[in-house]
């Protein structure tokens, strides 16, 4: 490992190397191994490691002297939330209900990774249930794995569902993570760990073998500390024959503003984008997304302020909605697993169980969805159509009247303090639009309030995965946000992030 930086090496640079022969497969594996085992004590983000990751990197090392690689991911360690079914791994969504046996296959996605010859490093804790449990719950906590903490001040929250897998990456503790989102679980986690998240349209990574919330929203998806890699991940797990348009994804070092200098950046002429501020967000986090503006357009974006509308209806209509499907969609997923059969087996395990309750008590979203109506109801059927309807609306009629490639919004406030009293402090509408709609959204790092960091989102339309993530590539080499955590203990003064705004999911 020596002369790489775990913090901002990218894949390519990693493959460049180990077709040298100066680096191998389990040469970074054990790096990555060591890492975990010093550093993850502080935050908590990886559950368990993958015993046969050793054995994986060597079979690596195998293709790479024989010159049989299977492509960029060969020998890449990643780690995946343990929402996804790992065979031979526990895969639990941090729940006790889970935690007696592994699934006996693997998800598709985990499919797809082991095909291009990833190594699977390990599993990474989560906001239980993806944060579909509890009225008021406190994300990056669980039964099975406690509480994550953001590795930039260790007594602030890590957002978000996919908590684990922003902070392990924060941390250096693998070089791509598996994420997923209903709507927020990946982009907050990598805004406010200071990394890069994508969620994909919706479709083009395959659901089975996760845990659901809804499969009108959920996607799983490439989560990394550059957004090169995060492409290259998005290969390996697209599914098979499915086609995204417009402009290729980057796919060279260059593409990461963690290595690229100012003379390898390309002039952004031409380049449209709007700004959705939320100065609900607060003051500082407004600053940075002007400072941002400010960098594009210096760079030769055009950058203009945009609202997107139908916002209070898609937030009227969509928790209903989620509801419905969470139901359908948990039991079906319930049915293959050993432990509850069924959503009401569930909600009385956790009822049940001092161990579930050591955080937060609620089931308040197990027993809504038991009370919602079936998603054979007309009037559930209605509210998704406009929920689809809205969403896309609000997104594809502001690009079009604006001529953009994209829209930009800040990803997150400041971390708030962890405080399972209270729960989260996350009404944080930028995700919403996206994730209803089925299109992709792509979070890149933009700045810090203090040691706290802050994300932009960049959101487009269907199918637009590839153009997004070159757009993303482009504005994460200009804005070059990106540093690594201190892992201080706490901040001598609240931020504005600390005032109560509401609870979101």
């Amino acid at each position: 490992m020596r002369g790489i930086e775990l913090n901002t090496v990218t894949i390519p640079e990693l493959q460049k190397r180990m077709a040298s022969g100066s680096l191998t497969p389990s040469g970074l594996t054990r790096a990555y191994l060591k890492r975990i085992k010093t550093i993850d004590p502080k935050i908590h983000a990886v559950l368990r490691t993958d015993p046969t990751a050793l054995q994986q990197a060597s079979r690596s090392d195998t293709r790479h002297r024989r010159g049989t690689v299977l492509g960029p991911l060969d020998g890449i360690p990643v780690l995946i939330k343990d929402n996804v079914d790992t065979k031979g791994l526990l895969s639990t969504a941090g729940s006790l209900a889970l935690a007696t046996a592994a699934p006996h296959k693997d998800a598709d996605l985990v499919t797809r990774l082991r095909e291009a010859g990833a190594v699977i490093l390990g599993k990474t804790n989560l906001s239980e249930w993806a944060n579909f449990r509890a009225a008021r719950p406190t994300s990056g906590w669980s039964a099975v794995g406690g509480q994550t903490n953001n590795p930039y001040v260790l007594d602030r929250n890590p957002c978000g569902s996919s908590a684990g897998s922003g902070a392990a990456l924060a941390a250096s503790l693998a070089q791509v993570a598996i994420g997923t989102e209903t709507d927020g679980s990946i982009v907050c986690p990598a805004g406010m760990n200071g990394v890069v998240g994508l969620k994909p349209t919706l479709g083009l990574v395959s659901g089975r073998g996760v845990v659901p919330i809804s499969a009108e929203q959920d996607t799983a998806g490439p989560m990394a500390r550059n957004v090169v890699d995060v492409a290259l991940t998005l290969s390996a797990l697209r599914e098979k024959g499915y086609v995204t348009g417009g402009g290729a994804a980057p796919t060279a070092p260059q593409a990461s503003g963690t290595t690229a200098g100012a003379s390898t950046q390309a002039s952004m002429r031409g380049r449209r984008i709007g700004l959705w501020r939320l100065p609900s967000l607060g003051k500082d986090v407004d600053m940075i997304m002007t400072a941002s503006a400010q960098r594009l357009r210096s760079a030769g974006a055009t950058v203009v302020e945009v609202t997107p509308p139908y916002q209070d209806r898609l937030a009227e209509l969509e928790f209903p909605a989620l509801l419905s499907e969470f139901h359908r969609d948990i039991d079906a997923y319930l049915a293959g697993r050993r432990g509850p059969r069924n959503l009401a087996e569930l909600t009385a395990f956790h009822r049940g169980n001092p161990a579930e309750q050591t955080c937060f008590a609620g089931v308040e979203l197990f027993e809504s969805a038991l009370k919602a109506p079936p998603t054979t109801d007309p009037q559930y059927r209605a509210a998704r159509a406009e929920l689809i309807r809205l969403a896309r609306k609000s997104i594809d009629d502001t690009m079009a009247a604006h001529r953009l490639d994209a829209i930009a919004a800040p990803t997150n406030p400041p971390a708030w303090t962890t405080d399972c009293a209270r729960g989260d402090n996350d009404v944080i509408p930028s995700s919403t639009p996206a994730a209803v709609a089925g299109y992709p959204s792509l979070s890149v790092p933009a700045g810090s309030v203090g040691e706290l960091p802050v994300g932009l989102l960049l959101m487009s339309g269907k199918h637009k995965d590839d153009a997004l993530l070159s757009l993303g590539a482009q504005v994460e080499q200009r804005l070059h946000a990106w540093r690594a955590p201190r892992y201080l203990p706490t901040l001598p003064t609240p931020t504005a992030s600390e005032e109560p705004r509401g609870n979101g999911r």
